[in-house]
């Protein structure tokens, strides 16, 4: 069931458009990430749901009911910020019990869904602590018991990893993903960080420059991107340039600065026509020798390694082909070092299946 749906919402702050005619519907229970770079109108959008933001056109529905003037303390949702915010003469489990206090709820429920809480966030026992005497991820997390003890239909989430380490904002990514599918509450969060948004989401909303760029799953959006933007700001790719020279049933044969590359045809493009060839570097293999690569791949170069990177489990490569052709290969470490070298000359090559055509 659809329980948060925006229609053509647009907001203008003077002649800047931050979002700009933005549809999306978002199903009950679902894990929603709006992801995208600064600027992009996501939390613009965010606070148009919540309330905080008044769209300049278009509508927001919650439950079936359009709220889209009726005030943020009236709508059914709660909002956690990067900022928690928390009241700091306060104990954790005061915080906690701050709304269900402002609406009068009964003494001896507020005490129980505080406990109720605490335990949720895995801070059993923090009850009494002040905010000085707690991290910032058990922070992170008092804000998160504080919103959810109300109840409320929506949480919606604002980058509130931000102010973490990475260590713990990993952790935390695994928390958040746990509480909401013991919970089966409706999150939607934001956030810049594609990992984030990877990790956590069950679809994932791409924005650019107020627009939605494309939606899906993780999955979807990582193996299929339906734009250049798409792939370069979901994970790492090769893009190349190129224009196709003939075309077969399924297949197309596109010029690259010399080189010749074969992919799957993607429809409406034809040939003599502008493309982008986008390539995931784990994507692509290297090999000391030409009789080691497979006989059925059709997309195989020389090159010579101009940098040799050690991450750890994987190890990055970035080729020099003819053409003045650069490529990015990431591959996994041998034995814990670099199986190759600078200045090794290489065979490269990938299975056409493995590129994803797109319009320049």
């Amino acid at each position: 069931m659809t329980i948060v749906k925006l229609e053509n919402l647009s907001k203008h702050f003077g002649d800047v458009i931050a979002v700009d005619s933005v549809n999306l519907e978002i199903d009950e229970g679902e894990f929603v990430t709006l992801l995208g770079p600064s600027g992009c109108g996501k939390t613009t959008t965010m606070r148009m749901i919540a309330g905080l933001e008044m769209p300049t056109s278009g509508s927001v529905c919650i439950e079936g009911q359009d709220v889209t003037y009726i005030p943020s303390e009236k709508r059914p949702v709660n909002m956690v910020f990067q900022a928690y915010a928390l009241f700091p003469h306060m104990t954790i489990a005061e915080n906690i019990a701050f709304g269900p206090m402002i609406k009068k709820w009964p003494k001896d429920e507020i005490e129980r869904s505080v406990q109720d809480m605490l335990k949720l966030v895995r801070l059993e026992g923090f009850g009494p602590r002040r905010i000085h005497q707690i991290s910032g991820g058990q922070a992170q997390r008092v804000a998160l018991a504080r919103a959810l003890i109300n109840r409320p239909k929506v949480l919606l989430l604002d980058e509130p990893l931000g102010a973490l380490d990475l260590k713990l904002r990993k952790a935390m990514q695994l928390e958040l993903r746990d509480i909401h599918q013991r919970l089966g509450m409706t999150f939607i969060y934001v956030t810049h960080d594609q990992e984030e948004a990877m990790v956590m989401s069950d679809r994932v909303v791409l924005m650019n420059n107020g627009h939605i760029v494309q939606v899906g799953t993780p999955t979807e959006i990582y193996n299929q991107p339906g734009s250049e933007f798409a792939s370069r700001f979901i994970g790492e790719a090769n893009l190349l340039n190129g224009e196709i020279k003939a075309v077969s049933a399924d297949r197309a044969q596109v010029e690259i600065n010399g080189l010749t590359l074969f992919t799957p045809l993607k429809g409406g493009l034809s040939v003599g026509q502008s493309v982008i060839i986008s390539i995931r570097p784990e994507r692509i293999h290297l090999f000391a020798r030409a009789e080691d690569v497979p006989k059925t791949w059709q997309n195989i170069f020389c090159g010579t390694v101009e940098s040799a990177i050690f991450l750890g489990p994987t190890a990055r490569y970035h080729l020099k082909l003819a053409g003045d052709q650069t490529l990015m290969v990431d591959q996994p470490a041998t034995d814990g070092k670099l199986g190759y070298q600078v200045n090794d000359q290489l065979y490269v090559g990938w299975e056409a299946t493995n590129n994803i055509i797109l319009p320049a």
